[in-house]
């Protein structure tokens, strides 16, 4: 398993160039609703670095459950293009919170959302629709060959403008943060 994710997650003024492309070029493989609840140490308070560099996520996935724990690396202008992300399937979830909580976990937040998932060459492409937050689209490479996650991620952006999608606001925070701290969301245009 690949212990890193390349991706970006942005709003887009026009989704029909899209979802016309993923109609006709891509494999649809899968629409769930995920709910994800975050959680932060009381030794090491995740979200008290801005912006937050750290997550660690339980997921219920139509009664799948998973968790998940994603160390973000960002540049010196705050900008992150990947991040370490180790995941596994979780048999209890009930029993994973009441160990975190023994642990002196405390919950943050949940982001609730539609995620509709299709396959294009070597990428994953979703489009979530985020309880209180809206729609987004999320790309992350999937492929099996060393890129360069900079180069890679300005080219996702310049897929979806070259499809004629409009303006593409992207933030680099992730939704828990968006919900936790709005009034922080600054979102660099395309």
């Amino acid at each position: 398993m690949n212990d890193i994710e390349i991706e970006i997650t942005v709003n887009i003024e026009n989704n029909k160039p899209l979802m016309e492309f993923l109609e006709k070029n891509a494999e649809f493989k899968s629409e769930k609703h995920q709910v994800d609840e975050y959680f932060s140490p009381a030794h090491r308070n995740f979200i008290e670095v801005r912006p937050a560099k750290e997550w660690l996520r339980l997921r219920d996935e139509n009664g799948k459950h998973s968790i998940n724990y994603k160390n973000w690396h960002y540049d010196k202008n705050g900008k992150s293009y990947h991040c370490d992300e180790y995941e596994t399937k979780v048999e209890d979830l009930n029993q994973i919170k009441k160990i975190l909580d023994v642990l002196n976990f405390k919950s943050l937040v949940k982001v609730d959302k539609i995620r509709k998932t299709w396959i294009y060459k070597d990428y994953e492409i979703d489009i979530d629709s985020v309880k209180k937050l809206g729609d987004f689209v999320e790309i992350e490479y999937i492929g099996k060959e060393k890129i360069d996650p900079k180069r890679t991620t300005e080219e996702m952006v310049d897929f979806l403008k070259n499809l004629g999608c409009g303006k593409i606001k992207r933030d680099y925070i992730g939704y828990p943060f968006r919900l936790l701290f709005p009034e922080e969301v600054k979102s660099e245009e395309y």
